[in-house]
């Protein structure tokens, strides 16, 4: 079979002909239908994510693929299950193998596209908002990257959850893509000062009670300024390449709770708080009350082309794979 392995921390991963895998105990093997594209596959690549496994290993945190056969032990979910699986990595492959414990059958109704990209992406900005930071009904969210692959969940889910949502993206084309997820007020962060343009929005509309900041650097200094107090700032990650150094003299004097969130981390100390969220976004599709975008659907052979698209942030929204 065809996999884009990372063989190198020094040199672009490629496409290689390896052994299809067999499942071990407690494993079940996928057709590979989709594979969703996450920044962490691209500082996987460089040997830059906390979770970087040893060389060599194939790209592709999550996927959505049909059970093709059990490992010693399994007898759920069958053979010929449609099912979506955050497995770490591997997904960028023709076929995969993941424990069959983290399976979750796919609805008919989402296709492979969207089930593939559906889970970080959702799953992120659903535990972060009502688990970590408590988002209440008639609160105002502010979302920085608002066009990105989490941050326009967070969009969507701040709707879902009675928030008025402040998104602030590059340019007119992103701000228009998050404005269709729901966004009550755009910031272009290209345009001029952010944190003058925050406290000027802010004048009008009043103070921000949670920031989802999946960009860190400057971005994650301005919002400070229109906190109130005992807002929550929730650290998602550093799209900017900047980690910011907090400034515990503000935190202090406003109230204001910083809040780390990696959503991986979850399947180590608490498994079910993922099941449950995953459960309920399920629920939230099937109604219709989100309504995944992908910017674009490339095939195995264009995956680096799926990366770079990602680190230039030029995509909007999921970038996925189908194998």
């Amino acid at each position: 079979m065809r996999a884009f392995q990372v063989q190198s921390f020094t040199a672009p991963p490629q496409i290689v002909t390896c052994p299809v895998p067999v499942p071990g105990p407690g494993e079940v093997a996928l057709r590979i239908g989709a594979c969703g594209i996450n920044f962490a596959d691209m500082l996987m690549a460089q040997g830059k994510y906390q979770d970087t496994p040893p060389l060599p290993f194939t790209l592709g945190m999550e996927v959505c693929g049909t059970v093709t056969a059990l490992g010693d032990g399994v007898t759920t979910p069958p053979v010929g299950t449609r099912v979506c699986v955050f497995g770490g990595r591997g997904g960028m492959a023709e076929t995969g193998v993941f424990p069959a414990v983290l399976c979750r059958p796919v609805p008919d109704d989402m296709p492979d596209t969207v089930a593939a990209g559906f889970q970080v992406a959702y799953g992120t900005s659903h535990l972060a908002l009502t688990r970590r930071a408590g988002l209440r009904r008639r609160e105002t969210l502010l979302v920085l990257g608002a066009a990105g692959g989490v941050g326009l969940t967070a969009v969507e889910i701040g709707k879902a959850l009675g928030a008025t949502v402040i998104a602030v993206a590059r340019g007119a084309d992103k701000l228009e893509v998050a404005r269709k997820a729901g966004a009550d007020y755009l910031i272009d962060s290209t345009d001029g000062d952010l944190k003058a343009r925050l406290k000027a929005l802010c004048a009008g509309i009043g103070g921000v009670d949670v920031v989802y900041d999946p960009v860190g650097g400057d971005a994650f200094m301005a919002t400070l300024s229109v906190c109130n107090p005992e807002a929550r700032v929730i650290a998602i990650g550093f799209a900017s390449g900047t980690v910011p150094q907090i400034p515990a003299n503000i935190l202090l004097v406003k109230n204001i709770s910083v809040i780390g969130f990696y959503w991986g981390g979850y399947l180590k100390f608490h498994p079910e708080a993922l099941t449950e969220s995953l459960a309920e976004l399920m629920k939230w599709y099937a109604q219709g009350l989100l309504h995944p975008h992908i910017s674009e659907v490339l095939p195995l052979d264009r995956a680096q082309e799926g990366l770079d698209l990602i680190a230039s942030r030029a995509a909007t929204g999921k970038v996925v794979i189908t194998p």
